[in-house]
């Protein structure tokens, strides 16, 4: 008879798994450590997820500039620096706040580090004719 993977022959009770005999407990074992430049990388990333969202920019390669990230990592604390282009019209005020609440939420969630601060700079404000020139039609 055979088994899934995962799965316990009939009579035997699944346990906690067997500790191997050479290994310290995972408290003891180290930690694991992000760099900056990965921390900026899903910062930048997760910066467009919510430029698009909260400032109604269209996620295209013809629209405004990616974001720009840089990430400083310290004893479990990050301090994110993002640069980005925003629509005009828009709230500025309101829509940076939100962007940066996002950033640090989605960060925090995929890196499990806390973000101290989130920094943002309005690198251009982009009308909506800026956006469509340059293209052929």
């Amino acid at each position: 008879m055979s088994t899934r993977p995962g799965s316990q022959p009939p009579g035997e009770e699944a346990g906690p798994p067997r500790r191997s005999a050479g290994l310290p407990p995972p408290a003891e074992r180290g930690a694991t450590v992000i760099p900056d430049r990965v921390v900026a990388r899903i910062a930048a990333r997760a910066a467009r997820t919510a430029q698009s969202r909260r400032a109604a920019v269209p996620p295209d390669r013809s629209g405004p500039a990616a974001p720009s990230a840089s990430a400083v990592v310290r004893s479990g604390t990050v301090r994110l620096h993002l640069a980005m282009d925003l629509p005009y019209p828009t709230d500025i005020p309101h829509a940076c706040q939100r962007i940066q609440h996002d950033v640090a939420q989605r960060v925090t969630q995929l890196t499990g580090l806390e973000v101290g601060e989130v920094t943002l700079t309005v690198r251009r404000l982009v009308a909506a004719a800026d956006a469509n020139r340059g293209r052929v039609r």
